[in-house]
């Protein structure tokens, strides 16, 4: 019996999610591609010029413009925002600062005042 270890390898979509980027927005060999656990590891070490960009300016994944802006994916949806947004059109909303996202701002915040409550409630309990 031969111990045989093939390269772990993820889909296209899969490495994206992992460097936090928008699949239709990276380059054709990357999303036809399959992409090893070696060559993520290399992208997440040293991104080349196309991942910095897309990094820096977009467009980017829901994940990320959630984040960006402060505000559940859920509440993006609730506001309207269902496509990927550059880092301009990022800077616009904060700027212009729409009704919507005031409140999934408020509710987002609400949502971590109450987990950190809970947090150090189970903390006192258990220590």
């Amino acid at each position: 019996m031969t111990s045989h270890q093939s390269a772990q390898t993820m889909k296209p979509a899969t490495a994206a999610k992992k460097l936090g980027v928008y699949l239709e927005a990276t380059p054709a060999e990357f999303r036809e591609g399959v992409v090893s656990r070696a060559e993520l590891n290399e992208l997440q070490a040293n991104p080349p010029q196309w991942l910095q960009d897309l990094r820096r300016n977009g467009p980017h994944p829901r994940p990320v413009v959630a984040a960006k802006l402060g505000v559940s994916i859920a509440g993006l949806a609730r506001g309207g925002v269902t496509e990927p947004l550059t880092s301009d059109q990022i800077e616009t909303l904060k700027q212009e600062s729409p009704e919507w996202l005031v409140r999934e701002r408020a509710t987002q915040a609400e949502v971590r005042k109450e987990a950190a409550r809970i947090k150090e409630k189970n903390a006192q309990r258990n220590g």
